[in-house]
């Protein structure tokens, strides 16, 4: 699965940058030209991570990153700040903002692709690594199997895709239209309802592959699906 990247600078020259960094097709780029529209995309899409530079109009890259970490479906997602601002207290100020990171400016694209894969690594490593487990279920990305306590299962490409996005963030729920735009992607006219059914079919193969274990998909009523935590 793609990692989804959200960048945004006012400036096209160095949004242009930052696209040619993230060319690689392990990530899905989305991009912002002020601070209000990367707080509506956020929300929009969920990235994996963040990337704001520090000064853009009508809210700055600070102040965006402090509404994005105050709000209960965006706060957990990693934010690099990048500033021409390169003193000691301009760096602390970023970070006490909410900033997981800060890059200053000019920097190396290589640097700033490396530094986004050191951050998820720490704080969504499933992204990065080849295996992805959650209560006895375990995906290979590298085989693009999917196993429950060992047992090799069998799932069809959405069913695959749909697990595969939900085990990435547990007890996060995803509205129908964020599971249709993240599995056929947003030139693809699909119903809602759609998902419903590979919903189902994902609940049948997992049962199937363990019958004693219960169902670990939650079904948030007009909201869309999580995967189930706790107990």
């Amino acid at each position: 699965m793609m990692i989804k990247i959200l960048v945004a600078d006012d400036e096209p020259n160095q949004l242009e940058l930052l696209s040619a960094a993230f060319l690689s097709s392990e990530f899905k780029l989305f991009k912002a030209r002020d601070g209000r529209e990367a707080v509506d995309l956020a929300e929009e899409v969920l990235p994996d991570l963040i990337i704001l530079d520090w000064m853009m109009p009508n809210i700055s890259g600070i102040d965006a990153c402090n509404i994005i970490k105050s709000r209960t479906e965006t706060k957990k997602i990693p934010i690099i700040i990048l500033s021409a601002k390169g003193e000691e207290e301009n760096k602390i100020f970023g970070l006490d903002r909410g900033a997981d990171d800060y890059v200053v400016k000019p920097f190396s694209p290589k640097e700033l692709v490396a530094r986004t894969k050191a951050l998820l690594r720490r704080v969504r490593p499933s992204l990065v690594e080849e295996e992805i487990e959650y209560n006895g279920i375990t995906i290979s990305k590298v085989y693009r199997e999917v196993r429950i306590e060992g047992n090799l299962i069998y799932l069809g490409p959405k069913e695959y895709k749909i697990l595969s996005i939900l085990m990435e963030r547990p007890g996060i729920v995803y509205s129908r239209e964020q599971l249709l735009d993240l599995v056929w992607g947003n030139t693809v006219y699909v119903e809602d309802r759609t998902i419903d059914v590979h919903i189902s079919r994902l609940r049948k193969a997992l049962k199937k592959g363990n019958p004693t274990q219960k169902d670990i998909i939650r079904t948030v009523r007009d909201g869309g699906y999580a995967l189930k935590t706790g107990s």
